[in-house]
């Protein structure tokens, strides 16, 4: 099992950024189902850059991690896969 940020780096606003090709093209080499999955009440907590949050951001935040269904290697898109995500995370950034 892999997991990647198919963003190809960390968020600067806790917006979710264009989605790389990336995936695809693994998926072209091994072609697996993919999990797609999304972090939710990240933003603001100490692993992220909220920069109005400067030294106190949270310790201790609620950080949660949602599966969705399997998608199968033939049907996999980026732009499929972040729509998901985006959903997956719902309004919790």
């Amino acid at each position: 099992m892999v997991c990647i940020f198919p963003e190809g780096k960390l968020t600067s606003d806790g917006e979710l950024n264009e989605f790389k090709n990336g995936i695809e093209r693994i998926i072209q080499e091994n072609p697996v189902p993919v999990i797609p999955m999304a972090l939710q009440g990240l933003w603001g907590s100490f692993f992220s850059r909220d920069p109005h949050k400067g030294f106190f951001k949270r310790l201790w935040s609620r950080i949660t991690l949602v599966a969705g269904e399997p998608v199968a290697a033939e049907a996999v898109k980026s732009e499929l896969l972040q729509a998901q995500v985006a959903t997956l995370r719902g309004d919790r950034r």
